[in-house]
């Protein structure tokens, strides 16, 4: 199977290839440039894989929460390539894929995400990680909040903390979950979204590219754990 993951929803712009168990990854740092350097790190990466667009059997974008503008940006280059290339794409949230490089990393196995909101808010998560599978799964909804109404998560054990609003809140994140903060982990990877999107592209659940869309999470009002969680 061959795929490429992009994500340019934080200060971060993410792009890596998976091919046959193998992956190629390119992540910068560049606020306000996605728009500039997505489509020159996509090209880099397939370049140097010796690859086109139609060899590729899908495309994984970061589909939010995040910043507006560039949640938006990913979902649109991705239906672009993906419908120029009639390609499936499938869409993977920010915060697990943050929680995924934490087991990637750390080896955690409970962790909080959150990504700073601005406006005082986190947008933010929690995930355990299914053993069988070695795939974080959400036990939380995502959603925005102020740090101080955050309702007490209730984790027990070793808890990773990671994203930039752990850099932003720690002090306020701290006293509704105590967990350890991997500052190494600021900002989603498109590594880790191929992680969590191989399994989906392997049973068929993915879209046709003109479906995909962004999550923005910020309308969101209510903390709730998910069923059976």
């Amino acid at each position: 199977m061959k795929l490429l993951a992009l994500d340019t929803s934080t200060e971060a712009c993410s792009v890596a290839l998976y091919i046959n168990n193998e992956r190629l990854i390119l992540d910068e740092v560049c606020p306000q440039q996605h728009s500039k350097r997505i489509l020159p790190m996509i090209q880099q990466l397939l370049s140097q894989a010796e690859l086109s667009l139609q060899q590729l059997d899908g495309i994984v974008f970061g589909r939010g929460p995040g910043s507006f503008t560039g949640v938006r940006i990913g979902a649109g280059v991705c239906q672009g390539l993906g419908f120029g290339a009639d390609l499936p794409v499938y869409g993977v949230s920010t915060l697990a894929a943050m929680a995924q490089a934490a087991y990637r990393l750390h080896g955690a196995t409970q962790v909080v995400s959150a990504i700073d909101a601005r406006m005082a808010e986190v947008y933010i998560a929690a995930y355990k990680l299914e053993i069988s599978s070695n795939i974080m799964q959400a036990i939380t909804v995502e959603r925005a909040v102020k740090p101080d109404v955050l309702t007490e998560l209730g984790l027990q054990g070793n808890v990773a903390a990671v994203g930039t609003g752990w850099q932003t809140y720690y002090d306020q994140l701290q006293l509704k979950q105590a967990a350890t903060y991997y500052t190494d982990i600021l900002y989603p990877s498109a590594q880790d979204m191929l992680t969590l999107a191989l399994p989906a592209f392997a049973a068929g659940d993915f879209i046709a590219a003109e479906l995909a869309e962004p999550i923005y999470v910020r309308d969101e009002v209510t903390w709730q754990k998910l069923p059976g969680r």
